[in-house]
């Protein structure tokens, strides 16, 4: 793939050390590097202080406008052979622009996590119900849905995710590649430079508090899980790290509980390696959870739910304990952190699962045979998923000249 050129539209700058979603971008990112593309990444959004400085990479950054015709231009004198776009969002908006001004090119979508998944089951654990499939029916998975369908190819964080839009939505194979979290070999030697089992105390939480389930998962400990190990394990602490810790947050923080508030981890690996055990009871999510991986990683077991542990470990055994409900889960999180034999077992999971379920190399070769078949077939691809382009013709027309209204009023208001 000699003179490639690679157009990534960031919904955001990535950040790897505030949030899983930063990390996939940095490893997909390092692949077409490895490859020699060139690589141009646009965002409409603000710099952040977070944001992995990408010129050091050799990457091209160019701040971009939604709304604004100065992007065709850009596209138009940039040429990529590749468009990458970051989350449905980014295609919704920019997707008729490159697919006007640069028709040739191959249109990716990493779709980071189904959003329309993670909002369903936020909506029914908001009525208190049990989480059915009548919850997925909404206008926010036919949006996320028609973005997958436009695409040359969309790629899937989760095989249970893939499992649904094959099965469930009937979305056709072709377009769809599964691609986890791409990440090294945990060696022997590597292994062994981790804190042993003695060495370790408290227990650890951590996420991105923009995320919604990130938060509720702090609430839940707080209110219904963290009385009851500390009432068997009073010594104990509970170490709460993550980016953007808002006030409400903050406000959590009790010392005399031993709930303590800490804010961002500089590095997550090193902050959660410290730590005996991983509290991560999600209610609700989608995707793959970075947060069990870094505490994989780290060699740290976790305690999560059924939806924290979804797509993660396959049919090899968790690193740790699945439990739903507070007794279950507390009385788990006491068994892991006071059993030295159990723990270690645990620990050795994690290192499994990363060496077997998520090795780079298990998957970019792949990734690539399948961006070259695109590069030498696309307009037989293009015509076998003829509903792209019935897409592309409606709804993407709707919204090139909502667009196009909504610049012409800008200019009319400035």
């Amino acid at each position: 793939m000699s003179n490639s050129k690679l157009l990534i539209i960031g919904f955001v700058w990535p950040e790897p050390s505030s949030s899983a979603a930063g990390s996939r971008m940095m490893q997909l990112i390092d692949l077409f590097l490895k490859r020699n593309f060139e690589v141009i990444y646009a965002s409409p959004a603000k710099f952040s202080e977070h944001a992995e400085d990408l010129k050091q990479l050799g990457v091209v950054q160019k701040q971009i406008e939604v709304n604004n015709s100065n992007f065709d231009t850009f596209i138009k004198e940039e040429e990529p052979t590749h468009i990458l776009f970051d989350r449905f969002m980014m295609e919704e908006q920019f997707g008729w622009r490159v697919a006007e001004h640069c028709p040739q090119a191959i249109r990716i979508l990493d779709t980071e996590d189904l959003h329309f998944l993670r909002k369903a089951r936020q909506q029914a654990y908001k009525e208190q119900k049990t989480f059915n499939k009548s919850y997925l029916y909404t206008d926010l998975a036919k949006r996320e849905l028609a973005s997958i369908l436009r695409c040359d190819l969309s790629l899937i964080i989760s095989k249970p995710e893939m499992e649904l839009l094959v099965n469930k939505f009937n979305i056709n194979k072709s377009i769809l590649l599964y691609i986890p979290f791409l990440l090294p070999s945990l060696t022997t030697k590597t292994i062994a430079k981790l804190p042993i089992y003695e060495d370790r105390q408290h227990f650890i939480s951590i996420g991105n508090f923009l995320h919604a389930p990130n938060w509720d998962k702090t609430l839940f400990l707080k209110e219904d899980i963290w009385p009851l190990i500390k009432q068997q394990l009073p010594e104990a602490e509970l170490h709460i790290y993550g980016a953007y810790t808002s006030e409400k947050v903050k406000q959590l923080h009790n010392p005399t509980q031993g709930f303590l508030v800490k804010g961002k981890a500089k590095e997550a690996v090193d902050t959660i390696k410290k730590a005996r055990v991983l509290l991560g009871p999600l209610r609700f999510g989608a995707g793959l959870k970075g947060k069990f991986i870094d505490a994989m990683q780290a060699g740290t077991p976790s305690i999560t739910t059924t939806i924290g542990a979804e797509g993660l470990c396959g049919d090899l055994p968790w690193c740790g304990e699945i439990a739903n409900s507070p007794e279950e889960i507390a009385q788990q999180a006491i068994l892991l952190y006071t059993m030295p034999k159990r723990w270690k077992v645990a620990q050795t999971n994690g290192f499994n699962i990363i060496n077997k379920r998520f090795q780079r190399k298990t998957f970019v070769a792949n990734f690539f045979k399948r961006l070259l078949k695109l590069e030498h077939n696309l307009e037989a691809h293009r015509q076998q998923n003829f509903i792209s382009q019935i897409l592309m013709h409606h709804s993407n027309q709707s919204t090139k000249y909502m667009s196009l209204w909504i610049e012409s009023k800008n200019k009319i208001s400035t």
